[in-house]
């Protein structure tokens, strides 16, 4: 045991680099994605998260534009702790029979305009939970959805872009 302990300190990791984005296209996404709120909003876009049964693959992915790295806030995008501030709901994974009736409140909660986005393969169909006995199917299943973002899980990019692709089809 030792002598694995041992040979794993003095070696590299078999991983490759990841690899570099491009932070002016990062910033340039973010910013239109902000001018497209307050044209279509006259404020910044307020996202309110909302897991409806997933493995939360695209939790850590939407928890990701939080980071040091996107910081959505520096752009004014900004996820809030109650629907009744938010503009969007992310919805994520399969809706299962135990979390419909808190998605259909939650979704009565949110104030006019707003907006459903379904983010990931689960959330659009089910994906491979949906031959459960638990799961009801997708969000729209349950609620009127916007947008679909597919993915297992979907990029944090690929978040900013559907939600861009969002505001300007609302505009």
């Amino acid at each position: 045991m030792r002598r694995i302990l041992l040979e794993s300190l003095s070696k590299r990791p078999l991983t490759e680099a990841s690899p570099g984005p491009d932070e002016a296209a990062l910033a340039e996404l973010a910013t239109s994605v902000d001018h497209a709120a307050r044209r279509r909003l006259g404020r910044s876009l307020s996202i309110r998260e909302v897991d409806a049964g997933s493995c939360n693959g695209c939790e850590l992915e939407i928890h990701a534009l939080n980071n040091a790295f996107y910081d959505l806030e520096r752009f004014g995008l900004r996820f809030v702790a109650s629907p009744r501030h938010a503009d969007v709901l992310l919805v994520t994974g399969p809706v299962t029979k135990n979390m419909r009736e808190a998605l259909e409140r939650t979704y009565a909660a949110t104030p006019d305009p707003k907006w459903v986005v379904a983010v990931g393969d689960c959330a659009v169909d089910g994906g491979i939970f949906s031959e459960s006995h638990a799961v009801v199917g997708g969000v729209h299943e349950v609620v009127s959805v916007d947008l679909h973002i597919r993915g297992c899980p979907p990029s944090p990019t690929q978040l900013l872009k559907g939600l861009l692709a969002l505001l300007e089809r609302a505009t």
